[in-house]
């Protein structure tokens, strides 16, 4: 199998699955001409978190990562009318792209973007009391995986679903002696989920448009 092979397929069943959307569209072409990096999710993953957070019933949501607001806009959809979803973002200019994206959707009531360092903006939004959050989707700097999951047990509940993306790296997640600090920081995730009793998971290799990766999905139990 190829990467070509893999693209046609996705382009297949994005085509055949999701409809085209002019408001997800443009939120990409603008990223592009902002310079913002490609690293936004594949269109059957947006729709994919989109689902979860729908079935979850999700009403609150907190992303860790909002690069342009692709995935911001997937998620918000989910949400009813009165959610409200935070979304933190380290670049400046990158988070002024993503709320132009989001308020051309018309989610700007649904969405908080948070700029600065995640950690520092993931303990104000606990002394602010915004816990506990239904659905949190991790898709940040890999390396700091671990301190982002440490917070998300902090803001989460029984029952809140935890998604954290790129846990595959095009399969050298298996390479122990990696000095890679985002293959690191993929095998720091799985071994923080693996090792912690509140937390039940699974983790699913996936190859398409964004090439051979794989995500992390987690519920806690306790």
């Amino acid at each position: 199998m190829s990467q070509e092979k893999w693209s046609a397929v996705d382009a297949y069943l994005c085509d055949s699955l999701i409809p085209q959307d002019t408001v997800l569209s443009e939120a990409l072409r603008d990223s592009d001409q902002a310079g913002l990096p490609q690293i936004n999710v594949a269109p059957n993953l947006g729709k994919f978190l989109h689902l979860l957070a729908q079935i979850q019933g999700a009403r609150r949501i907190l992303e860790v990562g909002t690069l342009g607001g692709y995935s911001t806009i997937w998620l918000a959809r989910a949400l009813p009318e009165d959610g409200r979803l935070i979304t933190l973002e380290y670049s400046p200019e990158h988070a002024a792209v993503a709320k132009a994206n989001i308020a051309r959707a018309g989610l700007s009531e649904r969405v908080d973007i948070r700029v600065g360092l995640a950690v520092d903006s993931l303990a104000q939004i606990a002394q602010e009391g915004l816990a506990p959050f239904d659905f949190i989707f991790i898709d940040a700097d890999k390396p700091s995986n671990p301190y982002y999951l440490d917070w998300s047990l902090k803001l989460a509940r029984v029952g809140t679903i935890i998604v954290v993306d790129n846990v595959v790296r095009d399969g050298e997640v298996v390479d122990a002696h990696t000095t890679d600090e985002k293959i690191q920081g993929a095998r720091a995730a799985v071994a923080f989920v693996a090792s912690h009793p509140r937390l039940s998971a699974t983790a699913i290799q996936t190859v398409g448009s964004k090439g051979y990766d794989g995500f992390l999905l987690a519920t806690v139990v306790a």
